[in-house]
């Protein structure tokens, strides 16, 4: 049974994906100078990141940029970019996974800082890396129903402080080849920030159609990846077979209902090299047209789909079939097909 898994939209469009670069570029190198000690005496050698992740470099925010600030960045692009009178919002959803307290939520500082109404619904969603999909998939469903005319969803995400500090507990005497290996994927992660514009497509011919999706969860894996600003433990292999197994489950039950095996492009949540394979590898998807990040970006978290979408939106055709791809810890994942 899908029960409620499936879902159409019949009037929902995509009228602008921004994405806004963090300024300070890391390599990966960095990290095996800063940890270079450490990797000696546990028995591992320096490049793991590359060799492994094929992650070469990451980005970090100024020290004085919160995630709110980021995600506004991406906010007020992406109003730009869709020629919307900020005054005709009537949704804002802030997905960002990192966020600098419990209370208020970041999305009323992105409200504020953009000067949206006061009309305008304003929220956190968050749900691991899979924020922005489900929240194109709460905005998508609000339009349709004719609560609101417009949504602005952003996300803003910043690697530094757990990464530093990260780093120096690694430093730390007595540091183990496990301790290393369950911190790996943090060192995987990067700084990113998006957002974008929904409205209703009768009004908008030249949006790109949201056409529907297809969502799956597995959660007896809840426990594969756990974190916080301060320290992010990871089983990184556990985790990749569950979410390969719980993707190939989440594409398969969705051909009932949608033909995805030769689509013009299949952009997926980016975190590795090895992942990227895997997936591509698993749901028989062209590679060439599965277009990829991590190797500038590391994993973006939510911000990961909308940055990629973003910079590859040149390449897109009119009327072009897209497959957006997410799988979020917990697990969780989802597929929203839009037509460009």
């Amino acid at each position: 049974m899908i029960g409620n898994a499936v879902y159409r939209y019949r009037d929902t469009a995509v009228l602008s994906v921004t994405a806004v670069d963090a300024p300070i570029v890391v390599p990966s190198s960095r990290f095996d100078e800063e940890l270079a000690e450490t990797l000696a005496s546990v028995g591992l050698r320096p490049g793991l990141l590359q060799a492994l992740a094929g992650i070469e470099e990451r980005r970090w925010w100024p020290a004085d940029v919160t995630f709110a600030d980021a995600a506004a960045m991406a906010g007020a692009k992406a109003l730009a970019d869709s020629g919307i009178d900020p005054a005709q919002v009537g949704l804002l959803i802030d997905t960002s996974v990192c966020r600098d307290h419990l209370e208020p939520s970041a999305a009323v500082d992105v409200h504020q800082q953009l000067g949206l109404p006061t009309t305008c619904l304003n929220f956190d969603l968050s749900n691991a890396c899979l924020g922005f999909m489900n929240g194109i998939q709460l905005a998508a469903t609000m339009i349709d129903a004719g609560q609101i005319d417009y949504a602005l969803i952003v996300d803003g995400e910043g690697s530094r402080h757990t990464q530093e500090r990260t780093i120096a507990r690694l430093r730390e005497p007595g540091t183990t080849k496990e301790d290393v290996l369950d911190n790996f994927a943090t060192l995987t992660l990067g700084s990113a920030a998006a957002a974008m514009v929904l409205g209703r497509a009768s009004r908008h011919p030249e949006g790109h159609r949201v056409v529907g999706g297809v969502g799956r969860a597995a959660t007896e894996h809840n426990k594969l990846c756990v974190g916080d600003l301060e320290r992010m433990i990871t089983d990184s292999r556990g985790l990749l077979e569950a979410g390969v197994q719980l993707a190939v489950a989440t594409w398969e039950g969705a051909r009932a209902e949608f033909d995805w095996d030769d689509l013009a492009a299949y952009v997926i949540h980016q975190v590795s090299s090895v992942h990227t394979e895997a997936i591509t590898g698993s749901l028989g998807i062209d590679p060439a047209r599965t277009p990829t990040i991590y190797r500038r970006y590391g994993n973006v978290g939510p911000a990961s789909i909308p940055v990629t979408l973003a910079q590859h939106a040149d390449q897109l055709a009119s009327g072009a079939r897209v497959a957006c791809m997410g799988i979020g810890s917990g697990l969780n994942s989802a597929v929203i097909e839009i037509e460009w």
